[in-house]
C-alpha cells in the first residue's frame, strides 16, 4: 500500500460505496456483499477483446437509442443494498443522465473471463442474472476462442446451463438484434493469428 493509500472500510453499503471517494491509489473496486474487491488489471489479450465487442456493440447500435457502456457500475437486484459489480461491458435503452454512476437497467451484459477471474466473473455472472431488466448474458474466453452465452426465455426464465458457442460459431443476441462470427471478438488477439 503506497503511503498515500487509506485504509478499507471493513464493510459498506452501495451508498457508502457511491460516495466514497477511494483509497488514494490507483485500484479500482467493486462491492460485493458489502465488501471492497480489488479489479486487477486486464491482460492485453482481455483488454483487446473488450475492445472489439465495444466497437461491435457500438456500431450496431449507433443511431438508436441503445448504448453501449464500459465497466459500467451494476446493482444486482438480490443483494442491492450490498452489491455493485463491474462487468466489462453493458449495454442499456434508457438515455445517459448526468452524474450518473450506477447502470439501473442493462439488457445485455458481457463478460471476459481471464484464467485468474473466472470463478469471480461467474459468480458476478449469477449476481447480474437477478437484474430484471437483464435478457443475456455473454462471457468470453480470453485463452481459447470459445463463448458462453446465456438468454432469458420468452417467460424471462433463465436456461440451466449456458450455451457453449465454438470457435466457428456465431453470437447471436437476440436482445439487440445482432448477429456476428465469435471470431470477430478476437481479432488482432494471439488466439487468430
Amino acid at each position: 500500500m503506497s503511503s498515500s493509500a487509506r485504509k478499507l472500510p471493513e464493510r459498506m453499503t452501495t451508498a457508502e460505496f457511491l460516495r466514497w471517494e477511494g483509497d488514494g491509489s490507483e485500484t479500482r473496486y467493486e462491492l460485493v456483499d458489502g465488501q471492497l474487491v480489488a479489479m486487477s488489471p486486464a491482460t492485453s489479450t482481455h483488454g483487446t477483446i473488450q475492445a472489439n465487442m465495444a466497437l461491435l456493440l457500438g456500431s450496431h447500435l449507433k443511431g438508436c437509442r441503445c448504448r453501449v457502456l464500459t465497466e459500467a457500475a451494476v446493482t444486482p437486484h438480490m443483494a442491492a443494498d450490498t452489491n455493485m459489480r463491474v462487468p466489462d461491458l453493458a449495454v442499456s435503452c434508457s438515455p445517459d443522465v448526468p452524474g450518473e454512476v450506477a447502470l439501473t437497467d442493462p439488457i445485455l451484459i458481457v463478460e471476459i473471463l481471464s484464467a485468474g477471474n473466472k470463478q469471480k466473473t461467474w459468480t458476478n455472472v449469477w449476481a447480474f442474472a437477478s437484474i430484471p431488466s437483464l435478457r443475456e448474458i455473454l462471457i468470453l474466453s480470453s485463452w481459447s476462442i470459445e463463448a458462453q452465452h446465456l438468454c432469458r426465455d420468452a417467460a424471462g426464465a433463465w436456461p440451466p446451463k449456458a450455451e457453449t458457442i465454438a470457435a466457428e460459431g456465431s453470437v447471436i443476441l437476440a436482445s439487440i438484434d445482432l448477429t456476428f462470427p465469435l471470431r470477430d471478438a478476437y481479432d488482432k488477439t494471439f488466439l487468430v493469428a
